[in-house]
This record gives structure tokens, sequence and C-alpha cells, in this order.
């Protein structure tokens, strides 16, 4: 059975072809979470709460082809809640930890150089690079037009690319 198939079944109210799809899409969901949160506790409750309120809300997805946009729009938007409640700054043990994993410093760049964007360029670059959507897609899902985020997009990577020169050394981003 195809995908908007089974979506359509879970908006009519079928709760096994929701668990499907929240299972079919529960990496996209992490890495977006993880992206933004940093911390797998935190990851994963964001997980358990995002699957509540796309449960509590299906009937309101619009467009059966964009419930993956829709899923992601909601961690997001979850996401950027618990950051601004915490006004997080990643530091501390946060780095220590990462720098255990690997020793890929340029991701660690990276990493800082995304959180220090404002909510907008992070969510368009989080959508276009880590999920792969076409402007298309993202301009559906916010609801502006194709133009407006093609525009965005370009000053979120301008914004990248300056926060990760700030930190030295040339940057093809």
């Amino acid at each position: 059975m195809n995908d908007e198939k089974i979506v359509q079944r879970a908006i009519e109210g079928d709760d096994t072809a929701f668990l499907n799809l929240i299972q079919m899409y529960k990496i996209d969901l992490y890495k977006t979470g993880y992206s933004y949160l940093k911390n797998e506790g935190e990851v994963l409750e964001a997980i358990q709460e995002v699957t509540y309120r796309a449960y509590k809300n299906i009937h309101s997805v619009r467009e059966v082809s964009y419930f993956k946009t829709w899923l992601i729009r909601i961690m997001i938007n979850y996401c950027n809640d618990q950051l601004k409640k915490k006004k997080r700054v990643v530091m501390g043990n946060e780095i220590l930890n990462f720098q255990g994993r690997s020793d890929d410093y340029l991701s660690m760049e990276l990493e800082d150089a995304m959180v220090a964007l404002d909510d907008r360029s992070r969510e368009i670059l989080t959508l276009k690079y880590f999920h792969d959507l076409k402007i298309k897609d993202i301009a559906n899902c916010m609801q502006r037009p194709e133009g407006t985020v093609k525009t965005w997009l370009n000053k979120a990577l301008k914004s990248l690319r300056e926060k990760l020169e700030e930190k030295g050394g040339k940057v093809n981003v």
C-alpha cells in the first residue's frame, strides 16, 4: 500500500495506519529533533509529544502528499518552543560529549553555527539540507511563496557562511 493511502486511512481514524506512519518517519523525526535539541532524552520526549500532537490533529492535514512535511513541521515547532523556554547555549558537557564521539571538528563548528542562527533560518536549512525537501515543498509547509523561501534560504546560507567564517577559515557553503 502506498504512503498516501496509509495517510488517508490515518486521517479517517485508522489507528494502525497512524502508527505505521509514525514508524515510517521516526528516523526523520529523531534526526530533526536531535539537530535542534542535541540531547537523546529530550529528543525521545519530543518524539512522544509530536506523536501525540499529530494524532490529536491528524484531521487537519490538508494535503495527503505533504504528511511528512506536516509531521516534521510539528517537530520543528516543538523544538523551537523548547529552545525558547531554555534559551539553550551549546557549551560545556555537550561539546565534550560530541568530541568524545567524533573528531570531526567541522561538524561541531557547523552545529554551533546552526544553533546561532535565527529560528526561520535554522528551519529552512534543516528542511532543505537535512530532509532534502524541495523549495516547493518548503514553501507549501511554511505557507509562503517559493520566491520568498528562496530569498530566506539564500539569507540563511549567507548567515551560516558568516558564522562559520567567524570561527576561522574559508568555508564553501
